[in-house]
């Protein structure tokens, strides 16, 4: 009887905010293009470009440029799309398309508001994740303020 290793855990992380809009606002600001070009990325960099096409097995694609002048594109397809609720889609950026992972948006009503929560799984590895959670919160700090 051979004992097979255990396989390793990719990295994942969570993020939740509270934001003081509707599930319908937040589903809106994540699904709407003229609405993604104004808070998508992790920092005051511009957004330049966003499309989507919000059904299972639709893609979207955002491009955006950071403070430093970097740019930079990720895009993917959705996996399940609950209006006001839910959004899942793969995440792969232009550069690295090798290393495609995954992200839940999950919307919940919450007093006059709404609880987002992000899950962003399968990175490759931790430095990968950290990076993430650096941009992430930033993003989310300006889907805050958009939506204030």
């Amino acid at each position: 009887m051979s004992v097979q290793p255990a396989v390793a855990a990719k990295p994942s992380l969570t993020l939740k905010r509270h934001l003081k809009v509707s599930p319908a606002k937040v589903f809106a600001a994540w699904t709407e293009p003229e609405k993604i070009l104004r808070w998508f990325g992790p920092d005051s960099g511009p957004v330049k470009e966003a499309s989507t096409d919000v059904r299972v097995g639709g893609r979207y694609a955002v491009s955006f440029h950071t403070e430093d002048g970097e740019q930079h594109h990720v895009s993917g397809i959705y996996r399940e799309v609950v209006p006001n609720e839910k959004l899942v889609f793969t995440w792969a950026w232009r550069t690295m398309p090798e290393r495609e992972s995954l992200v839940t948006v999950l919307i919940k009503p919450d007093g006059a508001g709404s609880l987002l929560t992000l899950i962003h799984e399968q990175f490759f590895d931790e430095a990968a994740r950290d990076r993430h959670r650096q941009g992430w919160s930033g993003c989310l700090d300006k889907l805050e303020r958009y939506l204030a």
